[in-house]
Formats: structure tokens, C-alpha cells, sequence
């Protein structure tokens, strides 16, 4: 092809990209509704129950606890009983600073980015999906992504109020409103803890993230939530 040749088709391409952009958001605000499970339809759901019930079944633990000043002692509750450390690696959240872990004086918090030594991590979450039990967690710089991966034990704090119905609802949330702005660089839908099965088809926990995924759920949903 002859410079020429290659100038006009360059140029035709760069002619073109505009429409095509457009039309690309057009498809994505525009785009037909998904199909919705039953469970997960209606204003009467019950958003915190189905979640539950749905992270229950792939193995999560949970906690329900009134307020935030209750989330200290059932993340101590929940060491004692798995005989773990009073070590927590801790994101570096402002949600989570509200929480008065001096409640439980026997927390020793590091806030910050996982390292290897940690067992036990505390996050939040951006929203828990009720019709699957999926946590939807964005990346930032309160949120190291390690947190979520490599200790062995992971605690979710998730207010009642950032419970919703589905996958839409989470996307939502995240400023998704056309054109992706407000996207974080990283999203993490975590169902339930790390498993993976071998050729025999024997499965294991903790074999890619975290063996044991707690979750607490504190509050009670606003009547606007969702």
C-alpha cells in the first residue's frame, strides 16, 4: 500500500470513530433489561434475608450485630472462636473508622495493605448482592485489593443499608452511567471463600484467597435503600 493509500484509509478510520463511539454508548445506556431471578424481584423482598441465606450456602459465616458499635465485639467473637490471633490487618476506610474498635481492647489493628504474616483482614464492601451472597469489592485507596486475597481469614463489614438485589443494583453504585465514569480500576465479586477442586473432584478451601470469608452485617436497611 503506498503512503497515500495508507493516509486515506487512516483518515477514513479517524473520521469514523466518533459515530461509532457514540453509538457504542448509546448500546450500553440503552440496553435491553436483564432477566431477573423470582428471588430477587419485588419491593417486599427480603434483601438482608435472602443474602444471608445465599452466602450461607457457599460456606460464608455471618453475624448480625444492631449497630456499629457491636462490630468490635463480634470480630472478637469470631477469633475466639476459630482460636486466631487479635492481630487484623484493616482498610484503611472511613467507614471503618467510625467503628469504635477501642470497644474490644484486645484488637491489635494495622491499617493498611495485606501482607504475607497477616491471618486475619477486616474490609468493607461496596454491596452485597442478595441474589447471588456476592460481595462487590472495589478497589481504591482505602481498599487494598490484598485485603481481599491473602490473608486467611476474611471480615466483611456490610451495612444493612448496602444490601441490595442484584448484580444491577452493585453496578449502580459504582457511578456506572453510560459512559464508565466513576469506575474503579479493579472490581472483585467474591461468592463465598476461596475453593478449588482436583482432578477427583475433592474440594478445597483457602487454595487461591481466603479459607474462612465472615461476614457482619450491622444496622437496619432505611425504608430507601436499594
Amino acid at each position: 500500500m503506498s503512503p497515500s493509500s495508507r493516509e486515506r484509509v487512516l483518515e477514513a478510520v479517524r473520521a469514523s470513530l466518533p459515530a461509532r463511539g457514540e453509538a457504542a454508548l448509546r448500546r450500553v445506556s440503552d440496553h435491553d433489561a436483564n432477566l431477573v431471578p423470582a428471588r430477587a424481584r419485588g419491593p417486599g423482598a427480603d434483601l438482608e434475608a435472602l443474602f444471608s441465606a445465599m452466602a450461607e450456602a457457599v460456606k460464608c459465616t455471618l453475624a448480625r450485630v444492631a449497630d456499629e458499635a457491636e462490630v468490635p465485639a463480634a470480630v472478637a467473637a469470631f477469633l475466639a472462636r476459630h482460636n486466631l490471633p487479635t492481630e487484623i490487618a484493616m482498610a484503611p476506610d472511613p467507614r471503618l473508622d467510625r467503628i469504635p474498635w477501642s470497644a474490644a481492647p484486645l484488637l491489635r489493628v494495622r491499617r493498611g495493605a495485606a501482607r504475607a504474616s497477616d491471618l486475619v483482614a477486616v474490609t468493607g464492601t461496596e454491596a452485597a448482592i442478595a441474589e447471588t451472597g456476592t460481595l462487590m469489592m472495589a478497589s481504591g485507596p482505602g481498599r487494598p485489593n490484598t485485603l481481599n486475597f491473602l490473608p486467611d481469614n476474611h471480615i466483611v463489614v456490610v451495612a444493612a443499608d448496602d444490601i441490595v438485589a442484584t448484580y444491577e443494583d452493585a453496578w449502580r453504585r459504582l457511578g456506572r452511567d453510560g459512559d464508565g465514569a466513576g469506575l474503579p480500576r479493579t472490581v472483585a465479586l467474591i461468592t463465598g471463600p476461596s475453593r478449588t477442586s482436583d482432578i477427583e473432584l475433592v474440594p478445597t478451601l483457602g487454595a487461591h484467597g481466603p479459607r474462612r470469608l465472615h461476614i457482619v452485617i450491622a444496622g437496619a436497611a432505611s425504608a430507601a435503600a436499594g
